[in-house]
């Protein structure tokens, strides 16, 4: 897969240089990075037309990898871990990035994305810089059958959704998991009633809600500093 953007790159040469394949540069860069590159891979130049028709039109910046395919994790994988969030019927790329970068700063251990087959890796890599590469995501295609599972693992289920208790309040258990819904739809009542709990984030203001990723960010915060 393709991944663009000078920070992005540096984090990947930094942190994960083991799944670089190539490395396209579309500009000169300093000579030290240059040599950190060659090291790893072979680095082709490339014109602008062509860095854009890579990017697909993105902001790269210059910097292109081509990296090895990231695969999914298994709920298994992640079953150990104290903390989840649970993504139900969230699609947008941009969201979902924007969730694992807060979720990787705030400690969560595993996402899982529920109600849908499969989703593109290559954009959250991107919105998440790169914290996808260190955060495990799991796909789950039943939300119901999820819930079970995670309870027959000690998990105590928290979902995000108007009139719940203020997030602020609550005093998390040892072992938990966030559900969080789309903006349209939210969660459904179906999957809310089977959860152990409702929370909900209080607002100064009267508006109709957060983004998802920025009511993830604050709730993330409430549990990992109180």
């Amino acid at each position: 897969m393709i991944v663009y953007g000078k920070q992005i790159s540096l984090y990947i040469l930094e942190k994960h240089p083991e799944i670089i394949e190539e490395v396209y540069l579309q500009k000169e860069i300093d000579k030290k990075l240059f040599y950190r590159f060659s090291n790893l891979a072979k680095i082709v130049r490339v014109d602008f037309k062509k860095a854009q028709a890579m990017a697909k039109g993105g902001n790269h910046q210059g910097f292109l990898l081509k990296i090895k395919d990231i695969s999914f994790s298994s709920l298994k994988d992640i079953k150990d871990e104290d903390f989840i969030l649970v993504l139900y019927n969230i699609t947008d790329t941009g969201n979902i990035g924007a969730i694992v970068r807060s979720a990787y700063v705030f400690g969560v251990g595993g996402i899982v994305i529920t109600a849908q087959n499969s989703i593109a890796l290559e954009p959250i890599i991107r919105t998440s810089s790169a914290a996808l590469l260190d955060m495990p995501i799991v796909l789950h295609p039943n939300c119901l059958d999820l819930i079970n599972e995670l309870k027959m693992s000690d998990f105590t289920t928290y979902g995000a959704d108007f009139g719940g208790e203020n997030v602020a309040k609550i005093d998390f258990d040892d072992k938990k998991a966030i559900f969080l819904g789309n903006e349209g739809s939210g969660i459904p009542d179906k999957i809310l009633k089977k959860l152990d709990k409702i929370i909900s984030i209080k607002m100064v203001r009267d508006f109709n809600s957060l983004n998802v990723s920025s009511a993830a960010a604050v709730i993330c915060d409430r549990i990992a500093n109180g």
